[in-house]
């Protein structure tokens, strides 16, 4: 016969089996793998608290637009000009600081600085900076020239001549003046080449912290050949942009209206417009136009005592009753016509409108 489990026998079996692992075994390699992965460190991007970003997302996104517009014109300009296969496209636009870009470069390098000119904009603006490798640059001027080699590879820290610096001014105009059409969708802006710096770090027009955005346009040239096309935008120009297109998207919607309503008024409140009385309206035919004389009648078609309609402008605004005031003929204003509202009988002398022109 069977042995039978005491009570505290089965308590025990009954513990054991709600503690018994449901999961099946897992090789050893699987459980360091978990524990590997559990122990990795998770990579946070890096803050700079001690400058942090000037500009939004939202405003990066515009410029990011603006040179990739700027990017599919100068290509099918130098295409069409230049007679050579190229493809312009937008490597990176990102926020950094002056010292950054500078450091890029290397003291023989050729950078324009170029001036910007917002209408309607008083203040002097920094003048932007743009480099073009010079690779791109001899080639294009091979071009020019007339010559057959598709790409010209030139050496590091390669220096212009006194005509390469003069064809160079030639091919920059080309890629300055398509600025302009690249910020059109956004800000009407002219750009005006204002000279030429061989060494970059002799440039003082901006403070190596100041925030600066540097664009990076990548020039694949007939497939052969990679150069870049550098641009630096100062902060504060980058400013005054933002700060017309946001205006501007203010007045679509409608807010500079209603925050400006009292200015608005104030300049428009000593405004001249013409003030006429119509006494009434005749038909004549021209053979009795050209017979009048002085002395003549003309009937009106209206009783002395009808009223007559005051004209502010081209619109009829109010009705009178014609009169005399200080010797001068004139209209004492009863009502107004967009409103219907009856003035009371005893009118201030105020309200009697001279003929002629008058303030509103």
């Amino acid at each position: 016969m069977a042995d039978v489990l005491s009570q505290s026998q089965i308590d025990a079996l009954l513990k054991s089996m709600a503690t018994a692992p449901s999961e099946p075994a897992q090789p050893a390699a699987v459980k360091d793998e978990k524990k590997k992965a559990e122990t990795e460190q998770v990579k946070y991007s890096k803050y700079d608290f001690y400058s942090p970003r000037k500009f939004t997302k939202d405003k990066m996104k515009i410029l990011t637009s603006v040179f990739e517009n700027y990017a599919r014109i100068i290509t099918s300009q130098v295409n069409g000009i230049f007679r050579v296969m190229t493809d312009i496209t937008v490597m990176e636009v990102q926020e950094r600081r002056y010292y950054e870009y500078v450091n890029s470069l290397n003291e023989n390098d050729t950078v324009t600085l170029v001036d910007a000119f917002i209408p309607d904009h008083n203040k002097n603006l920094v003048p932007l900076m743009m480099y073009v490798t010079p690779g791109l640059v001899i080639t294009l001027i091979d071009h020019m020239l007339g010559g057959a080699e598709e790409v010209v590879k030139v050496k590091e820290g390669y220096r212009y001549s006194d005509v390469e610096t003069a064809l160079y001014r030639r091919i920059l105009s080309y890629l300055i003046q398509a600025l302009k059409d690249g910020f059109s969708n956004y800000i009407s802006m002219e750009f005006k080449a204002q000279r030429i710096e061989d060494n970059p770090s002799m440039i003082q027009d901006v403070g190596l912290d100041e925030t600066v955005a540097i664009i990076h346009l990548n020039v694949d040239v007939t497939g052969l050949a990679v150069e870049r096309i550098k641009i630096c935008l100062p902060g504060t120009l980058l400013e005054a942009i933002f700060q017309v297109i946001d205006t501007r998207k203010h007045i679509a919607r409608g807010y500079a209206y209603e925050d400006n309503r009292e200015t608005i008024l104030d300049n428009i409140r000593q405004s001249q417009l013409p003030v006429t009385g119509q006494l009434g309206t005749v038909f004549l035919d021209l053979s009795d136009i050209y017979h009048l004389k002085v002395g003549d009648v003309i009937d009106m078609n209206k009783g002395k005592d009808k009223d007559v309609k005051l004209y502010i402008g081209k619109q009829p605004w109010f009705t009178g009753k014609m009169g005399v005031y200080k010797k001068n003929v004139a209209i004492r204003i009863n009502r107004r016509l967009y409103e219907e509202e009856e003035l009371p009988e005893e009118v201030p002398k105020e309200a009697i409108a001279e003929p002629g022109v008058t303030d509103v």
